[in-house]
């Protein structure tokens, strides 16, 4: 049996984690490619130079998921709201920006990730509605 009623601070803090695993495992799926080690090795993945600085961005922008598995969870209803809102979209240009270089285990992965954050932006977009009246939100 499915659990039809959640509370929406934990169904957007799931969705968050769900969104989290999949990108990591993203990641890790690409290593068992043997091109893609060696590509790591050279210091260029995909034409693009790995420097200091683009991790740094990286780590900003893996940071704003799990982030967020916190947030859904703590803020007040009209920040949560719109952080999960611009959190989501931010997370998608981002993954979305990889579309031109991306193989099917990407696009798998994307198509995976895509609605969990139409998920995610739905429940924020009710959030406050949904708190105020102390309700749930149905699936």
């Amino acid at each position: 049996m499915i659990k039809t009623k959640i509370q929406p601070q934990i169904l957007l803090s799931t969705l968050w984690i769900f969104v989290l695993l999949n990108m990591v495992f993203r990641d890790l799926h690409q290593f068992g490619k043997k091109s893609f080690i060696e590509e790591i090795m050279t210091g260029k993945v995909n034409g693009i130079e790995i420097t200091d600085e683009l991790m740094l961005i990286g780590g900003f922008l893996v940071e704003l998921p799990i982030l967020m598995v916190l947030l859904s969870r703590i803020l007040v209803a009209k920040v949560n709201k719109w952080a999960n809102i611009l959190a989501s979209i931010i997370t998608m240009l981002v993954l979305a920006s990889a579309l031109p270089s991306a193989d099917l285990d990407d696009l798998f992965f994307l198509i995976i990730e895509f609605p969990a954050f139409f998920a995610i932006i739905l429940i924020a977009w009710e959030l406050p509605s949904l708190i105020k009246t102390n309700s749930q939100f149905s699936i």
